[in-house]
């Protein structure tokens, strides 16, 4: 029998990273993933014949340390400029935000605009500190447990007694309060509330929860802006793919894995390998999960192996997906009246009511009938996805639940899809006549396709009871978990979802400690 000193369970971009940073630091690491190829979310598959696509359309977060640790760019990663999200307008009177600078919104809410962003970026450093460390442990107390809060609270001292009580103030806002405060113009409110919402179950008057997670998307080197790497997102994929290769990790494709093998003794239990679908056994020192909580610790560990409060707070995490993705093959580009070009991010939402009202039907468990969306060309960065000439459309709808009324019957489904395909026709005439085939991922796809529990994005809401020394719960948040050997490195933990590699960095990081 093989014996590796650690088992990464799934090669999304966290298991990738995770594996690659213990290869370089001399562990024998064995990858497996489930899939036939790399990448998770990020993998891109032909949805339509010649047509292909990925659940991530793009970046706002990818970590500089991850890209510095493994060299990224000699394995050809870079990114290209920051592109501008727009708000559509139907009667071609869009708005548009990049970097400082917002146009087509009021006068008076262009001119407060590079302030509001300067404040909130202001805050989002002081959270720096964090994100990319391994959170204390709930009533820890040694020195290092120290030094981090020690670093963010002068962080937070510096920011002066004003800013300091505001930015506990906004820490605890709906993002419909947050917004409404600064600004006037309704598109603007909607377009700059996304952020703190997209890829979770939260409306703009959900509260007590989006600011922070609005806070994390503009903490990295984009600042929030949205980027895509050159060559697309697949060009992310292939770098991590090559840079754990060239630090030694063995990676297994279609390799899906039954149970974590756990070993009981008089000292307790401990992880020893990974039993495969297959019947294959494969021997490990420790075994890293990057799938979500749920799957990892009560299908791949065993609940009978875990004490019975962990497990019942495991279980209660929220967990249910509740976005949509629409992907469609086009033979052109659609025109967009009022707008000259369709590099970057294009959002349908007129009015934060638009957003709320959204919400309202698919928490009582229907797809929304007036859905609001992201929308990307994909193609734009990676012309190989099409045939020549034609396009990707790729968009992220809310919302969709994932606990549907009839169980995303084919006519809720059909229903859905036509809602969707109505909505961008009115921003972009003729844009029905162009499809030439298109795909709908509900939650409940999403999870059968890369089993992430309720086909949610993050492995668990980005909240204030779920985020940092709470990630995913009390008693597994440092990334180790209660059995010994078994650690956690995927998006369910700190500092949570989206493309930033910090998870797997710090699990890592964590496992080698």
């Amino acid at each position: 029998m093989t014996q590796y000193d650690a088992i990464v369970i799934g090669a999304g971009h966290n298991g990738l990273v995770c594996a690659a940073l213990m290869a370089k630091a001399g562990r024998k690491v064995l990858l497996l993933e489930a899939s036939d190829v790399v990448g998770g979310l990020a993998a891109s598959r032909e949805f339509h014949p010649g047509f292909r696509a990925s659940p991530v359309h793009g970046v706002t977060y990818f970590s500089a340390s991850v890209s510095k640790k493994l060299d990224l760019a000699r394995h050809g990663l870079s990114f290209g400029p920051a592109l501008p999200t727009i708000g559509l307008g139907q009667n071609g009177e869009h708005i548009a935000l990049l970097g400082d600078v917002a146009t087509g919104a009021m006068q008076a809410d262009i001119d407060a605009y590079p302030a509001y962003r300067k404040q909130l970026l202001r805050y989002a450093k002081v959270l720096n500190a964090l994100w990319e460390k391994t959170t204390p442990r709930i009533g820890g107390g040694n020195l290092l447990d120290s030094l981090v809060y020690a670093q963010a609270g002068l962080k937070m001292r510096m920011l002066g007694r004003e800013d300091m009580g505001e930015f506990v103030r906004i820490l605890t806002l709906p993002m419909r309060d947050l917004v409404a405060e600064n600004f006037e113009d309704p598109r603007l409110q909607a377009l700059l509330s996304w952020d703190g919402l997209i890829g979770s179950k939260m409306a703009p008057r959900s509260p007590n929860n989006a600011v922070l997670p609005l806070l994390l998307r503009m903490s990295g080197e984009n600042e929030g802006d949205y980027v895509v790497p050159k060559g697309g997102v697949d060009a992310l994929v292939r770098a991590l793919e090559a840079a754990a290769k060239e630090a030694g990790v063995d990676i297994r494709t279609n390799s899906p894995v039954h149970k974590i093998d756990i070993a009981g003794s008089e000292e307790g239990l401990k992880a020893v390998g990974v039993a495969l679908e297959s019947g294959e056994v494969i021997a490990a020192k420790q075994v890293i999960s990057s799938a979500d909580p749920k799957t990892t610790f009560f299908d791949l560990v065993g609940a009978e192996n875990l004490e019975i409060q962990f497990s019942n707070r495991v279980d209660r995490l929220r967990t249910d997906g509740f976005v949509a993705k629409f992907h469609a093959a086009l033979s052109k580009a659609p025109e967009v009246p009022g707008l000259a070009h369709s590099n970057g991010r294009l959002l349908i939402a007129p009015d934060l009511d638009a957003i709320e009202f959204a919400y309202d039907a698919a928490k009582h468990g229907e797809a929304s009938p007036n859905p609001v969306m992201e929308i990307t060309f994909p193609t734009e960065h990676d012309a190989s996805l099409a045939p020549a000439g034609k396009h990707v459309l790729s968009a992220n709808v809310m919302y969709a639940p994932y606990k549907e009324k009839t169980d995303w019957s084919d006519a809720a489904r059909t229903a859905f899809t036509s809602r969707i395909i109505e909505t961008i026709e009115a921003y972009a005439p003729g844009f029905s006549a162009l499809i030439e085939g298109h795909e709908l991922l509900t939650p409940k796809d999403l999870e059968h396709q890369h089993r992430n529990t309720g086909g949610h994005w993050h492995h668990g809401e980005l909240a204030l009871e779920q985020m940092m020394m709470m990630r995913p719960t009390y008693g597994a948040a440092q990334y180790q978990t209660p059995v010994p050997g078994v650690y956690l490195c995927g998006a369910g933990c700190h500092p949570g979802g989206g493309v930033m590699g910090a998870a797997g960095m710090n699990a890592a990081r964590q496992v080698l400690a």
